[in-house]
């Protein structure tokens, strides 16, 4: 190999660095003149690597992270955030509340919506008993199995049996909502960035279109959706729904029970979840201290060189 361009550094401790380079490649190789010891020759590769990255390759990280959130907050609405008893890591549900958003969701929210993913039974966690479960499933019917000459008739609800749907099949959905197909809410809080705060803010937010705002007919103005347009008319009114606890019968309210009851609906298990999460976090604390006390003991007569 031919060396060009070297230089040559003596330092105090009688070190010298001698860096050489080509054309296409730069090699440093590092002499200590005592026990003429060679030490590592990639460093100056390494620095040069380091230095590329620092001027091209990280302006561009940082422009990238810098305009991403910028991009996808174009169209990007702030929903109200409200307070929820379930928020946080020893948040539980209100059964009280749930008990609410329920006969919201039967009185309003059934008529167009599905619920394919919650049974009757599972009712039991909003503190109904057997009776008052079989009561709720009997207010609705099913089709039953064939009978033995091929007959498929109707039979009341069970608590095995999930949600009544408001309609046979997806087609009888949007024929009666024209054209529009409404989602089942089984996982709609899931489903929707901000959770229960989307499903209030839909609620509240529908208002009349600003002045210059043309909406087609089956069309109206929800400050809260995307493009502020929706097919779906105001579902709620002051009245609408009575609550026998005394609650406020407002807008307000049914939107916070119905988010409540729908939030539950997606996530039923969220109480256990939290309280394993915990007993585990507190686990792992006990064992990690345990561990650490071991360590302790068994280097305790180790002497450090």
């Amino acid at each position: 190999m031919i060396y060009t361009n070297t230089l040559s550094l003596r330092h105090p401790r009688g070190t010298a660095e001698q860096c050489s380079s080509s054309g296409i490649h730069t090699v440093c190789d590092t002499v200590t003149l005592r026990n003429s010891s060679v030490f590592n020759t990639d460093s100056c590769l390494r620095r040069n690597d380091t230095r590329l990255f620092l001027k091209y390759i990280l302006p561009f990280l940082l422009l990238f992270l810098w305009v991403s959130p910028a991009m996808a907050s174009g169209d990007e609405i702030d929903l109200p955030q409200e307070h929820w008893s379930f928020d946080g890591a020893f948040g539980t549900y209100d059964k009280a509340a749930l008990q609410r958003g329920l006969k919201v969701y039967q009185n309003v929210c059934a008529a167009c919506h599905s619920l394919k993913r919650v049974h009757y039974r599972n009712l039991s966690d909003l503190g109904y008993n057997e009776e008052q479960i079989k009561t709720i499933a009997r207010e609705y019917t099913v089709p039953d199995l064939p009978n033995d000459e091929g007959e498929v008739l109707d039979r009341s609800a069970r608590p095995s049996d999930p949600f009544v749907s408001p309609y046979p099949n997806d087609q009888a959905a949007k024929y009666a909502n024209n054209g529009a197909f409404p989602p089942d809410l089984s996982l709609i809080t899931k489903a929707r960035a901000g959770g229960a705060d989307y499903i209030y803010a839909l609620m509240t937010g529908y208002h009349d279109a600003p002045e210059g705002t043309e909406l087609l007919a089956g069309q109206y103005w929800n400050q809260y959706i995307s493009g502020h347009v929706i097919a779906m008319p105001s579902p709620l009114s002051e009245g609408l729904v009575s609550y026998e606890d005394g609650s406020p019968e407002t807008i307000d309210q049914y939107s916070k029970d119905v988010a409540h009851f729908l939030t539950w609906a997606a996530e039923p298990e969220m109480e256990h979840r939290k309280r394993m999460g915990i007993k585990v976090v507190l686990y792992l604390i006990v064992f990690a201290g345990v561990m650490y006390a071991v360590k302790k003991k068994i280097w305790a007569n180790v002497r450090k060189p």
